[in-house]
């Protein structure tokens, strides 16, 4: 009986595993034809030859430019930010066991928006001093929700309603901004507000892409620790894990590269609200969701992007576009909530 019952959970395992490595390379197989189109199509067509031809180096006219300048930087913009804004969407949800309590509810990211548009538009800062400023104001926003939400005991419920909160006064700081800003700035920043890959610059992007590098290994190493504290604070502590040293180091590395994929690219809208359900529902149980999370962020923000460009008459920012397919999901899931009495 007791090996019929390691079989199982033997052959349980192995399925898992199997449907984990399937999905995250089917994902990273979308990921990286979606990058090829974005590298080929444009106001130019350029065939797959000239595309590697360029990533390799060589100089052909008119791809050269095109690809090398224009679109790759846009292209990478696209890879990083989407993995941060993935990765960091999918370890909030599952540290907090709540679906809402992403950086975009939650108010972390209007919080490094509010700080980026004050560099933009009152002291037309550089992009350095912009994303300095971005990242402190998603850190210092996550401190206020979290000291806000204590009470007598942590509720992930409190911290959410709070946060929606502070989201709601970061908005009107924004709006008051674009009030008294410049007409010169104020494209500028609502452009960036937006959420746009335009204009990206390889230059503009290292920053984001270190950051991406040092912490995603971080976040993959708590992996484990990350889904015994989906069990609940009791459960946790019970299994060894200390709790608060855990979730510090987890909130610390998520926030870091999401406010600097907000820096580079603004807020692009639900991203880091769909990726983390999406990859859990196609990976399943049993496995880590991090990485496949990160690959759902790359494939929604560059697919969005290459539809802004090249779907409809007018070219949209790939926020919109992203805010078009997340905008029904959160109502969907409200109702759903709301009807299980967890809201």
């Amino acid at each position: 009986m007791r090996n019929d019952s390691m079989n199982l959970i033997i052959v349980g395992r192995a399925k898992r595993r199997r449907r984990f490595i399937l999905v995250t390379s089917l994902l990273a197989i979308i990921a990286s034809a979606l990058c090829f189109a974005m590298l080929m199509l444009g106001n130019t067509i350029y065939p797959v030859q000239d595309v590697v031809r360029v990533l390799l180096g060589e100089q052909v006219k008119g791809a050269s430019f095109a690809v090398g300048t224009i679109r790759f930087p846009r292209m990478v913009a696209g890879i990083f930010a989407g993995f941060a804004f993935g990765v960091a969407g999918t370890v909030f949800q599952t540290m907090l066991r709540n679906p809402l309590a992403n950086p975009n509810v939650i108010g972390i990211t209007a919080g490094s928006s509010a700080a980026a548009v004050f560099c933009i538009i009152v002291l037309q800062a550089s992009n350095m001093v912009i994303s300095i400023a971005s990242v402190v104001g998603g850190l210092a926003t996550v401190i206020v929700i979290f000291q806000l939400s204590k009470g007598s005991s942590f509720s992930i419920g409190r911290l959410i309603l709070i946060g929606i909160g502070i989201q709601a006064i970061f908005n009107a700081v924004i709006s008051y901004l674009l009030l008294i800003g410049q007409k010169h700035d104020i494209p500028t920043a609502m452009r960036w507000l937006s959420g746009s890959l335009n204009g990206a610059k390889m230059e503009n992007l290292y920053p984001l892409m270190l950051t991406v590098l040092i912490f995603t290994p971080v976040i993959i190493l708590l992996g484990k620790r990350l889904d015994m504290l989906e069990l609940g604070e009791q459960a946790a502590t019970s299994l060894g894990i200390d709790t608060d040293k855990t979730r510090l180091i987890l909130i610390i590395s998520s926030v870091l590269i999401i406010a600097l994929a907000t820096a580079t690219t603004g807020p692009i809208a639900f991203v880091a609200f769909l990726a983390g359900p999406i990859a859990k529902r196609l990976v399943g149980v049993g496995f880590s969701n991090i990485i496949p999370a990160g690959l759902v962020g790359i494939v929604l923000v560059l697919a969005s992007d290459l539809i802004g460009q090249f779907a409809f008459v007018a070219r949209y920012p790939v926020g919109v576009i992203t805010g078009i397919l997340g905008a029904p999901y959160l109502i969907y899931l409200l109702t759903r909530m709301n009807r299980k009495g967890d809201l």
